[in-house]
């Protein structure tokens, strides 16, 4: 009698027999009979009994044949009626999973009740031997983690430091042990870094506590190649920390510095790169050589002799292009020259020229904003063509979004200014429409004709506007 066979006289009742005896003949398949799989039963799903779960690990199980026996697993209630198989484990005490290839054999440790988890197996997988072992896990209720360095904190606190905001920026600095705050403040003091700028450069970027003391000199020394003195690079390190602090890799840095230089790029050029987007020179040299490239590639194919010479224009107009990605940079070009129909040449004094910081911004942005510009103007009676002349006229309304261009329309409208004085003086639109308001009201009751007069003097700068108000009060 094969395994199969016994298992289906114990679950049909034919039977009878010490439960012992039984499991053990499961154990020990007779030779003669081959393996057979025991039919399948319906399942009848119901909802699990209440039970404590207890981890489990599963070692040393044998198998002797490569095959992948299906597991059922269902909950019944009540389950002697139809699964009287399972009767025999619940009497043992022991509750039976199986996983493809594997065993899984448990002893229960939980009080079965009418309710209880089923497997459905070969009764030759069963007969398989299995050792297993239980352990348990101790559950710890303490913070997991990591203790912050209270000697770094006692020594921001005594530098100044604003600890709230350092750890807000970069929280992971707090819980290293290896910090160099001390050594960075000394040599910061060195170079001439008062305690409140070497305060706020910690609080701004605390990263720069990990930088060794070696590593900075040599870095600083190469900013000193461009740079005419310490008080220089200390003004960049207070507006950005960033730019020096970011990387340690001064070999990548002095290759940019190099290759800049190679391009014909000048001292004074690459203090503007230095003071406005430092950011250049921690790129990679890779990033920095394909944006050189495109540029060279866009002056060649407008026309350009001097590739060297547009580079350098470019740069001096937008010293923040080299951040940019070369995609981006090429999509603005083509949308200036398709949305206002330009040619070679006036599309290269543009990009050279006004429209040089248009070139890093987002180009649906770009798109969005024109497209409001010109829905906004053709709406209060300008042409096409008058709107394209407009933008071209100072192509940094570009910039405003939707909402700031219509209401600075609509504030200069509402002070009896036309859309004709608007076209003929798009800088005035630089103003804040606050700005816009007090100074109309200034110069109306100074006896300044705003309906015949220019409106340049509406964007002016603060001490140039005060001093024409000044002359005209005096009038």
């Amino acid at each position: 009698m094969g395994p199969a066979d016994l298992l289906d006289k114990a679950s049909c009742g034919h039977q009878q027999q010490d439960t012992n005896s039984v499991f053990e003949k499961l154990r020990t398949p007779s030779p003669n009979s081959p393996p057979q799989r025991s039919p399948r039963s319906p399942v009848a799903p119901c909802r699990p009994s209440r039970f404590k779960l207890w981890r489990m690990a599963v070692s040393d199980v044998t198998s002797t044949r490569d095959t992948r026996p299906e597991v059922r697993l269902a909950t019944c209630a009540p389950f002697s009626a139809q699964f009287p198989e399972a009767s025999i484990l619940k009497r043992l005490g022991y509750l039976t999973i199986m996983t493809p290839r594997d065993l899984l054999y448990m002893r229960s440790t939980f009080v079965f009740d009418s309710r209880f988890w089923v497997t459905r197996f070969s009764a030759e997988v069963l007969s398989k031997s299995v050792s297993f072992r239980f352990f348990g896990v101790k559950h710890d209720d303490t913070d997991t983690e990591p203790l912050e360095n209270e000697e770094l904190l006692n020594n921001l606190l005594t530098i100044g430091v604003d600890v709230h905001m350092a750890r807000k920026r970069q929280p992971g600095v707090f819980n290293k042990m290896g910090t160099n705050e001390q050594g960075l403040k000394m040599f910061l003091m060195s170079k001439g870094a008062s305690k409140k700028v070497i305060a706020s450069i910690i609080s701004r970027y605390p990263r720069a506590m990990t930088r060794k003391v070696e590593s900075l000199s040599e870095r600083w020394d190469l900013w000193k190649r461009i740079m005419t003195s310490d008080l220089e690079i200390i003004n960049v390190l207070e507006r950005s920390p960033e730019s020096f602090f970011r990387s340690e890799d001064n070999q990548n840095l002095e290759k940019n510095i190099e290759f800049l230089y190679s391009v014909g790029l000048s001292d004074q050029l690459l203090r503007r790169l230095l003071n406005n987007a430092p950011r250049t020179f921690s790129n990679s040299l890779h990033l920095n050589k394909q944006m050189i490239a495109l540029l060279k590639k866009v002056s060649l194919s407008l026309g350009h002799s001097d590739p060297e010479d547009f580079i350098r224009k470019i740069i001096f107009k937008n010293p923040f292009i080299l951040i940019q990605s070369t995609k981006r940079v090429k999509a603005n070009i083509e949308f200036l020259q398709s949305t206002f129909n330009l040619n070679n040449e006036k599309l290269l004094i543009l990009i050279c020229g006004p429209a040089a910081e248009i070139l890093d911004i987002s180009t649906d942005y770009a798109k969005k904003n024109y497209m409001n510009i010109k829905e906004k103007l053709v709406s209060l009676g300008c042409t096409e063509e008058e709107v394209l002349k407009f933008v071209l006229s100072y192509p940094d309304l570009i910039f405003l979004g939707e909402k700031k261009f219509s209401d600075k329309i609509d504030c200069l409208l509402e002070e009896n200014i036309s859309v004709a004085q608007i076209i003929e003086s798009p800088r005035i639109l630089d103003s804040s429409i606050s700005t816009l308001k007090s100074r109309i009201k200034e110069l109306v009751n100074a006896g300044y004709d705003l309906r015949t007069s220019k409106l340049n003097l509406l964007s002016w700068s603060q001490k140039r506007y005060k001093a024409k108000l000044k002359k005209l009060n005096i009038e």
